[in-house]
């Protein structure tokens, strides 16, 4: 390719845009207003309710709606009920699968949560 060709053609084009940019046509108010009323008319109601909605309904739009909402709250109490009551069942699979003493071990409140006076004691 020739490059002096193409610097040429460049250089056109950015004169020819330039001069363009200079003289470009202001637009009507009529034709404006018009060009907004299609826009309002266009709009579907939807949109605008979509507006509307609470911050909470926003959250459960993003977790799915209420049929996930529902799943995930039997899987959040599953897991608490699991976690506080433990099944012989559960247990067995635990001893099972090697998870013997750490796992099945019973911790006591002020284990879980010491108080002030313990942690001071530590230094």
């Amino acid at each position: 390719m020739n490059d002096a060709k193409d610097d040429h053609t460049d250089a056109g084009l950015d004169a020819l845009f330039e001069n363009a940019r200079r003289s470009a046509p202001a637009m009507s108010d009529d034709l404006f207003a018009r060009i907004m009323a299609d826009a309002v008319a266009a709009t579907p109601a939807r949109v605008a309710a979509a507006r509307r909605v609470s911050p909470w309904g926003r959250v459960l739009g993003a977790l799915g709606g209420w049929p996930s909402l529902a799943g995930l709250s039997a899987a959040a109490l599953a897991g608490v009920w699991i976690g506080i009551a433990q099944p012989a069942a559960f247990i067995a699979v635990q001893s099972g699968l090697g998870f013997e003493g750490a796992a099945v071990a019973s911790y006591e409140l002020e284990d879980l949560m010491p108080g002030f006076d313990s942690l001071s004691a530590e230094g």
